[in-house]
C-alpha cells in the first residue's frame, strides 16, 4: 500500500503485525494487554504504519528463545506471510538474542515497543537539542544489541580452528570497533547535552534573578497539552490527535494579571513503558519540571483509562526529581467526558482546551498560585540615585521611563523592592506602623 505525499511522490507505508506476552512472570508495567496493544496500534500509526494484525498471547514465563513459544511464532509467521506484512512490532522488550531468533524465524524485520518509539522520536525531533536527545537515546538502545547484530560472525570465530579461512578474528574485531564507535558517539552527544544543560541553568538563573514563575505543561501524549498551551497564549503549535506530537519543548510568556507575567513550557508527553533511555535523554528538556514554580498536569478526561494514564505521569514526575513542587491538576476535554465523574478539589480544574471551557476558572487559579503579590508604582527618582534604576531593570518590571526634573519611572515591584524605594514613591505611601504605635 502507499500513501500519497505532500509533494506528489508515493511513499510505500510498512505493514505490521503486532505482538504482545502477558505472563505472570512479568512485572505488571511490562505485561501487554488490549490497552496497550490499542496504544501500540496508535504508535504505529503516528510512525507511519499500518496494523495489519494483533497477537496477544497468555504463558506463565516467556519462552528463552522465542519469547512468545513456538507455536504462537509459526501462527505469527502464517499472518505474516496471509497479510503479506514486511514487519512484526512487539508491546514487550526484547532482548537482542529474541530479535535474531524472530528475525531468522518470521523472515521480516523485529522490532519492540522501545524501538518504535524511538523511531516516531527520530521522525519528530525538529530542534539541535532534540534531534540530541534522540540521537543519543538510539546509540544507548544499540549498544547492547551489536552483538546480536554480528551474531553470524561471531558464531563462526568461536568455533577455533574449524573456522573456514578468512573468517577467523574479523567478526569480533568489527563488533569491538563498532562498540568503540558508539561508545565515543555516546560520550561525544552527552558532553552536547551538557552544553545545553548549562544554557539552560543560564536562562533559567536569569529568570529567577528577575522573578519570574515558571509553568511547565505534563501529561500523558495526545492529553492535549499543546492546544492547551495554545490556548492561553497563542503559541500556535501544531495540535494534532495523535501521540508524541510535541518533542521540543516551547517556552511562551503569559500575562496573568498587569502586575504578574510567568513563563509557561509545553514538554514531552508521557506513555507507559516509555523507555528508561529515553528518560534519561530527555533530561535536559523534563529537568525544567524540577525548577518549576507550578506543574500543570493535564489529564485526558475523555480517556477512560485516565486514572492509569494519571499514574504513569505521576511516578514519572517522582522520578524526575519534582514530586515537591507544586501542582494543579488540570482535566482537559471535559466537553468530551462525563462531568460527573470528574474529580473535585483546590487544586482540580476541569477544561475544555478546544472550546475555551473552563479556562478562566484555570487563570483564575494560576493567578491565586502564582502572583507574588506585586503591585504597578509610580517612582521619582532624583539624579544621585540613578543606580537605583540599574537595580529596577534587574529585579522589577520597568513599564516606563521618562527623564525631566527627575527620573520618572512606572514600574511592578514586589514587597522586598517597595522597601527599598518606598520614599520615592508617587503619590507617596503612608509610612507604616507597628500596632504599638497607633
Amino acid at each position: 500500500m502507499d500513501v500519497m505525499l505532500d509533494n506528489g511522490i508515493p511513499q510505500e507505508v510498512n505493514r505490521a503485525v503486532l505482538v504482545g506476552l502477558s505472563s505472570h512472570a512479568l512485572d505488571r508495567q511490562e505485561n501487554a494487554d488490549e490497552d496497550t496493544m490499542e496504544e501500540l496500534k496508535a504508535l504505529l500509526e503516528t510512525a507511519g504504519g499500518q496494523c495489519m494484525g494483533i497477537v496477544l498471547q497468555s504463558r506463565e514465563a516467556p519462552d528463552p528463545r522465542t519469547f512468545i513459544g513456538e507455536g504462537k511464532v509459526d501462527e505469527v509467521r502464517t499472518l505474516v506471510e496471509a497479510t503479506e506484512a514486511d514487519m512484526v512490532i512487539f508491546d514487550n522488550e526484547l532482548s537482542p538474542s529474541n530479535i535474531r531468533v524472530l528475525t531468522d524465524i518470521l523472515g521480516v524485520q523485529v522490532l519492540d515497543r522501545s524501538a518504535l518509539i524511538l523511531d516516531i522520536f527520530a521522525q519528530r525531533a525538529r530542534t539541535k537539542e532534540g534531534r540530541l536527545q534522540v540521537e543519543l537515546a538510539q546509540y544507548q538502545y544499540l549498544l547492547p544489541r551489536l552483538t546480536g547484530m554480528w551474531g553470524h560472525l561471531v558464531r563462526q570465530t568461536a568455533s577455533g580452528g574449524k573456522s573456514p579461512i578468512g573468517t577467523r578474528g574479523p567478526g569480533e574485531t568489527q563488533l569491538e570497533t563498532d562498540r568503540r564507535h558508539i561508545r565515543r558517539k555516546i560520550t561525544k552527544l552527552q558532553e552536547e547535552l551538557k552544553d545545553v544543560r548549562r544554557v539552560r541553568g543560564v536562562q533559567r538563573a536569569q529568570r529567577e534573578k528577575n522573578e519570574i514563575p515558571v509553568v511547565a505543561i505534563v501529561g500523558y501524549t495526545n492529553a492535549g497539552k499543546s492546544t492547551l498551551l495554545n490556548c492561553l497564549t497563542g503559541a500556535e503549535i501544531p495540535a494534532n490527535n495523535r501521540l508524541f506530537d510535541t518533542l521540543d519543548t516551547t517556552t511562551r510568556a503569559l500575562e496573568l494579571s498587569d502586575t504578574c507575567t510567568v513563563l509557561i513550557s509545553d514538554t514531552v508527553g508521557f506513555i507507559r513503558k516509555l523507555p528508561h533511555l529515553l528518560v534519561d535523554a530527555f533530561k535536559a528538556t523534563l529537568e525544567e519540571l524540577e525548577f518549576a514554580d507550578l506543574i500543570l498536569h493535564v489529564v485526558d478526561a475523555s480517556n477512560p483509562e485516565w486514572q492509569e494514564q494519571a499514574a504513569v505521569v505521576d511516578e514519572l514526575i517522582v522520578q524526575l526529581g519534582a514530586a515537591e513542587t507544586p501542582r494543579l491538576q488540570v482535566f482537559n476535554k471535559c466537553d468530551l467526558g462525563r462531568p460527573d465523574v470528574m474529580p473535585h478539589g483546590e487544586d482540580i480544574v476541569s477544561i475544555s482546551a478546544k472550546t475555551g471551557e473552563g479556562i478562566p476558572a484555570l487563570l483564575e487559579a494560576l493567578t491565586r498560585r502564582l502572583d507574588n503579590q506585586t503591585k504597578a508604582y509610580t517612582l521619582q527618582l532624583p539624579y544621585d540615585k540613578g543606580g537605583l534604576l540599574d537595580l529596577l531593570y534587574r529585579e522589577a518590571k520597568v513599564e516606563r521611563v521618562e527623564y525631566g526634573d527627575r527620573i520618572q519611572v512606572d514600574c511592578v515591584l514586589t514587597p522586598r523592592l517597595l522597601g527599598q524605594v518606598r520614599a520615592y514613591c508617587d503619590p507617596p505611601l503612608p509610612v507604616p506602623k507597628e500596632p504599638w504605635e497607633d
